[in-house]
């Protein structure tokens, strides 16, 4: 959403991308929200995420795939925001030809259990070509400042 609280075009060719692309997302209930120039994405908690019920926390790889995707959806904001200069024949700006980049190799460092809680990641673009970029990850839960993982992606712009 931009400051206004409207979601632009170029958000609404993205959220429709993502969620008809990745089925997964829709059954853990990931919601992307754009506020303040910023992409958050945030996954609701609920039982069906928990890994180890005994601590209880959340699964590895639901947490790897908030990371993973929060990486993916910046990248496509980036490219969608970015111009020409980013245009691929795959990322032109449009509904039919927009494609989320391809994982390369994507590392994930679990600092901590992910307790039953709302999670919340972000991403920071380090680096991006026309054919290649380097992101960061970080995910949260009550507080920000307080990770319970952190990823690094490699992505193929195609």
């Amino acid at each position: 959403m931009n400051r206004s609280g409207t979601v632009n075009f170029k958000e609404q060719i993205l959220y429709k991308q993502v969620f008809e692309g990745i089925p997964y997302l829709k059954l853990l209930g990931v919601k992307l929200d754009f506020t303040n120039d910023e992409l958050r994405v945030s996954l609701p908690y609920s039982e069906q995420i928990i890994g180890n019920p005994d601590l209880p926390a959340i699964h590895g790889g639901v947490t790897a795939s908030l990371l993973e995707i929060t990486a993916r959806v910046t990248l496509c904001l980036k490219i969608l925001s970015a111009g020409p200069q980013y245009e691929t024949k795959s990322t032109i700006l449009s509904e039919q030809d927009l494609e989320l980049p391809k994982t390369i190799s994507f590392y994930v460092d679990y600092l901590r259990s992910g307790k039953p809680l709302d999670s919340f990641a972000r991403a920071k673009i380090y680096r991006m070509g026309r054919r290649y970029a380097s992101v960061q990850v970080e995910a949260w839960q009550d507080d920000r400042s307080r990770m319970f993982a952190q990823g690094t992606g490699h992505f193929l712009l195609i």
